[in-house]
C-alpha cells in the first residue's frame, strides 16, 4: 500500500516557500490598484474635455459675441501665433511666448525667492523669540490683507518702472504666508521636545537647528507653496507698467487691444507653468518630509 501523505500535509512540510505552496495561493488581485491608477489619470482628462466641450457650445450658442468668449479653434490658433513667425511677425510684439513665460518666471523666482528667504528667516526669530513678534507680527498682518495693486504705484514712484518694483511687489507678495506659516509651526513645536534637548546639552542654535527647524519644515513648505501661489496671482500687477516682454504684460496689453484669444492664451499660460511648479514644489515636500501625513502602526 503506498504510504504518500495528502497533499496538504506534503505542502505544510515543504513551508511556505515551495512550489506546492505558492501554487495553491489565490492570485494576488491588482485590478483595483490599476484601476485605480487609471481613474487618476482619466478623471483630469475627461474634465478637461468636459470643459472643452462646454466652452465650444457657448462659444457657438450665440449667447455672447466671439471678442468675449472666442471658440477653443480660435484660441488654439493664436496659440500658434504667439509660439512662431507668422506674416512676418516673430511672436507677441516680437517675442516667442516661452521668452515671455521665462522672462515672468524669472521675476517671479527672484522676487518670490527673495520673500520665501526673509519670510522664513523672519517666522524662525519671531516663533523663537517674543519680543520680536510682537514686534512684527501686526505689521506682515497688515501687509498680508493689502492687495498688491494698492501699493504697486508706491513702488514706481519709489524704484521706477523697470525691473526693481516688479521683483519687489512679488517679494512683498511672497513674504507674509511663509512668515506667518513659519512662526506658527515653530511655536507649536513641543516643549518636551526643547526640554530634551537642552537636557542633554543642547545650545540655543543647535535645539533651532536639530530641533525646531525639522519640527516646522513641513508646515513651512505648505507656506511655500502659498507664497508661490501668491506671487502668481499677483504676476499681472507686476507686470502693468513696461511689463512687455512678459507674460503678464502681453495679457494687459492684448486686453487693451480686445484680443481675448491672446488673453486667453496668457492666462492658461501662466496657469498651466503654475500648476507644473506646484507638482513640482509638492514632490519635494514629499521627498523631504516624507513623514508628513503618516501615522505610526
Amino acid at each position: 500500500m503506498s504510504t504518500t501523505p495528502p497533499l496538504s500535509e506534503v505542502d505544510a512540510e515543504a513551508g511556505p516557500g515551495s512550489a506546492a505552496a505558492v501554487a495553491d495561493r489565490p492570485p494576488v488581485r491588482r485590478r483595483p490598484q490599476v484601476w485605480a491608477r487609471a481613474r487618476h489619470a482619466l478623471l483630469p482628462l475627461g474634465s478637461l474635455l468636459l470643459f472643452l466641450a462646454l466652452w465650444q457650445v457657448l462659444a457657438v450658442s450665440g449667447t455672447w459675441s466671439e471678442t468675449l468668449v472666442p471658440p477653443p479653434a480660435e484660441v488654439g490658433d493664436a496659440f500658434l501665433d504667439v509660439s512662431t513667425t507668422h506674416d512676418g511677425v516673430r511672436g507677441y510684439n516680437g517675442t516667442y511666448l516661452v521668452e515671455h513665460l521665462g522672462i515672468s518666471l524669472r521675476r517671479i523666482g527672484l522676487g518670490a525667492g527673495l520673500g520665501i528667504a526673509l519670510g522664513v528667516l523672519f517666522g524662525l526669530l519671531m516663533g523663537t523669540v517674543g519680543w520680536v513678534r510682537s514686534l512684527f507680527e501686526p505689521w506682515i498682518t497688515f501687509l498680508r490683507t493689502l492687495p498688491p495693486l494698492a501699493y504697486f504705484s508706491l513702488l514706481i514712484i519709489w524704484l521706477g518702472i523697470n525691473e526693481e518694483p516688479k521683483i519687489t511687489l512679488l517679494a512683498v507678495a511672497a513674504f507674509p504666508p511663509v512668515a506667518v506659516s513659519t512662526t506658527t509651526a515653530v511655536a507649536a513645536v513641543p516643549r518636551s521636545l526643547i526640554e530634551a534637548a537642552r537636557a542633554l546639552g543642547a545650545s540655543r542654535w543647535d535645539v533651532v537647528r536639530d530641533v525646531v527647524v525639522p519640527s516646522a519644515l513641513p508646515e513651512t513648505l505648505t507656506g511655500i507653496r502659498l507664497a508661490v501661489g501668491v506671487a502668481y496671482s499677483s504676476l499681472v500687477a507686476a507686470e502693468l507698467v513696461n511689463g512687455l516682454p512678459g507674460i503678464g504684460g502681453m495679457v494687459k496689453d492684448a486686453a487693451n487691444y480686445n484680443n481675448t484669444p491672446v488673453v486667453l492664451v496668457g492666462i492658461i499660460a501662466i496657469g498651466v507653468s503654475g500648476l507644473v511648479i506646484d507638482g513640482l514644489l509638492l514632490r519635494l515636500e514629499r521627498a523631504v518630509v516624507p513623514w508628513r501625513g503618516r501615522t505610526s502602526p
